[in-house]
C-alpha cells in the first residue's frame, strides 16, 4: 500500500488521491480479472490503482505509465515491483504489446484525444485483452466537487465555464459507450462504482482546495481573498454537516470494459 506521497502530490493526496483508491478497490473488484495476467496502467498518476493491482490481482507484471516525472518518481519509489515509465497516453512506447489488461483509472477524461489514446490502449493489448476505464462523475456523483462548483458559479457565473462537468464531458455513460464502440471493442459493459467520503470537520473539507496544482485547486487559490471568503461561507452553509461537525459525502465513477479483438 502507497505511504503519503508529499509536495504537489502530498496536496493531491488529501484532495482526491485519498478517494481514489477506494474507487480502484470497487473497479477492480467489478473487472474480476483472474491472478497472473501482465497489465498497464495508464496515467496512472502516483499509483493508486497500481497499488490496488498489486496488492489484490497477484499479477505477472505491472506497467504504469503517466506524463508527471513528479507523480512517476513517488510511484516506483513506493511500488518498486513495478516498472513505471513517463510518457503521453496518446503515444505509447512503440514495443509495447501483447498486454492482458489495460486500465486507466480517473485519469481517461483528461486525455486531450481520449480515442486516440483508446487507440494506443488497443495496440498495446493482446487480442482477447481486457481494456476498461473509469472515470469520476464531475457532473453529479462526485460531491465534494459537485458543492464546491455549485457554489462556485452561485458567486461567479463566469466559473461556469470551467466547472469540471463542463470542461470534461465525457465520464457519462452514453458518451463512454460511443467512445468505446467507436473503437471498436467487444462486450462492452458499464458499472457505476459508488464510494463513500467522509471529513472530520469542515476545515477537514474545505483546506484540500486551497494547496495544489489541480484544476479545482487553482481555481480556488487563486480567487481574490474576498471572493474566496464568500466561497467558503456558501459552501459550508450548503454542505449537509451534521451535529456533530462531520460530513458524508457519496462519490461515484463510471466505469466501463470491453474486449479487445
Amino acid at each position: 500500500m502507497l505511504d503519503q506521497p508529499d509536495g504537489n502530490s502530498m496536496a493531491y493526496y488529501a484532495f482526491i488521491g485519498r478517494w481514489s483508491r477506494l474507487a480502484a478497490r470497487e473497479f477492480l473488484s467489478w473487472l474480476s480479472i483472474a491472478p497472473h495476467r501482465c497489465w498497464l496502467d495508464v496515467g496512472c498518476g502516483t499509483g493508486a490503482l497500481t497499488a490496488e493491482i498489486l496488492a489484490s490481482e497477484s499479477p505477472k507484471r505491472v506497467y504504469g505509465i503517466d506524463p508527471s516525472v513528479e507523480r512517476i518518481e513517488y510511484a516506483q519509489g513506493a511500488l518498486p515491483s513495478a516498472q513505471f515509465w513517463v510518457g503521453d497516453a496518446q503515444q505509447l512506447p512503440n514495443d509495447w504489446a501483447n498486454f492482458d489488461v489495460v486500465v486507466s483509472g480517473l485519469a481517461f477524461n483528461l486525455f486531450a484525444d481520449p480515442l486516440r489514446a483508446l487507440t494506443e490502449m488497443i495496440r498495446v493489448s493482446r487480442p482477447g485483452g481486457t481494456l476498461a476505464v473509469y472515470c469520476w462523475d464531475f457532473a453529479e456523483g462526485m460531491q465534494l466537487l459537485r458543492y464546491l462548483w455549485d457554489a462556485a458559479t452561485e458567486g461567479d457565473p463566469a466559473a461556469a465555464k470551467i466547472d469540471p462537468a463542463n470542461r470534461y464531458p465525457l465520464a457519462q455513460p452514453n458518451r463512454l459507450q460511443r467512445l468505446f464502440e467507436e473503437a471498436e471493442l467487444h462486450g462492452i459493459e458499464m458499472q457505476p462504482l459508488e464510494c463513500s467520503t467522509g471529513f472530520s470537520d469542515f476545515e477537514d473539507f474545505w483546506s484540500p482546495f486551497l494547496k495544489g496544482t489541480s484544476h479545482t485547486q487553482r481555481y480556488v487559490s487563486g480567487l481574490a481573498e474576498e471572493m474566496r471568503l464568500e466561497l467558503r461561507d456558501r459552501l459550508k452553509q450548503r454542505l449537509p454537516i451534521q451535529p456533530d461537525g462531520k460530513i458524508h459525502l457519496s462519490a461515484r465513477a463510471w466505469a466501463i470494459r470491453g474486449t479487445c479483438q
